[in-house]
């Protein structure tokens, strides 16, 4: 029987600024578990770039995607694809702004082509350049995009606002998913099944992606280093992710 439900974002939360994980971050996934406590990934990254990080740690539910992609036990419950001829259209676009974007669904990555900004987005995060094929999304399902951009975001933001979800999650780049896809959606749907009914539930994060998600839990926690306007969202703050945070918030709840 599960006793309480815990989401940790990736990137400045579980993630340490090497993008990597720490050995105290490790064995407390590991203890949770024993202690009946379900683990759950809430990431804007997609399963193919949580999976390392999932074999580490023994989770096995994810909410990938900025949550577009739902796992539950290794099983696949939600998807939210964005609509191709939606794609064409914001492709023909970002070529008018002679920009580049990132198509990503839960088994890679495709860019149509590689820029500056595409270069320091990837940097940003410590992960490789995606390879680059322009019409892989013409074939594939596609749960989210990425658009290599380091100013001006309304020209996108406000000409799709009516078919896309944006955000900013690097000074270079801008996560885009179908219209109100939000983790807090996608949490939704494992938290709407019957064994989760009454089950407390906690949070981790630190970014933009994070607020919707904090504020659908019992128990926010941001961490030492969220962006400011992050912190108001949370019940607790914790210390940095390279500060143990961690494991301090949890130790604060009595999970660990």
């Amino acid at each position: 029987m599960v006793k309480a439900i815990t989401f940790f974002d990736l990137d400045g939360t579980l993630l340490n600024a090497k993008t990597q994980l720490d050995q105290d971050v490790i064995d407390a996934m590991h203890q949770l578990q024993k202690n009946d406590v379900l683990p759950v990934i809430s990431s804007g990254r997609n399963l193919f770039e949580a999976r390392p990080i999932m074999m580490q740690t023994g989770i096995d539910s994810l909410v990938g995607a900025n949550g577009s992609y739902v796992m539950l036990h290794g099983e696949p419950v939600y998807t939210a694809e964005i609509d191709h001829k939606l794609i064409s259209q914001f492709e023909a676009f970002v070529q008018e702004q002679d920009e580049a974007f990132i198509v990503l669904n839960d088994q890679q990555a495709r860019s149509n082509r590689v820029t500056e900004a595409t270069k320091q987005a990837y940097q940003f995060v410590n992960s490789p350049v995606p390879i680059v094929n322009p019409v892989f999304w013409q074939t594939n399902p596609i749960y989210m995009m990425i658009i290599m951009t380091d100013h001006d975001d309304a020209r996108y933001t406000m000409k799709f606002r009516d078919d896309l979800t944006f955000y900013r999650n690097t000074p270079y780049s801008m996560d885009i998913v179908v219209k109100d896809g939000s983790k807090k959606a996608g949490m939704q749907h494992l938290l709407d099944r019957p064994e989760f009914k009454d089950v407390p539930t906690y949070a981790f994060g630190d970014g933009n992606n994070d607020i919707s998600m904090l504020d659908l839990v019992d128990h926010p926690i941001a961490m030492g280093n969220a962006l400011p306007h992050v912190k108001p969202h949370a019940e607790f703050v914790t210390t940095a992710n390279v500060d143990h945070g961690i494991v301090n918030g949890l130790k604060h709840f009595d999970l660990l």
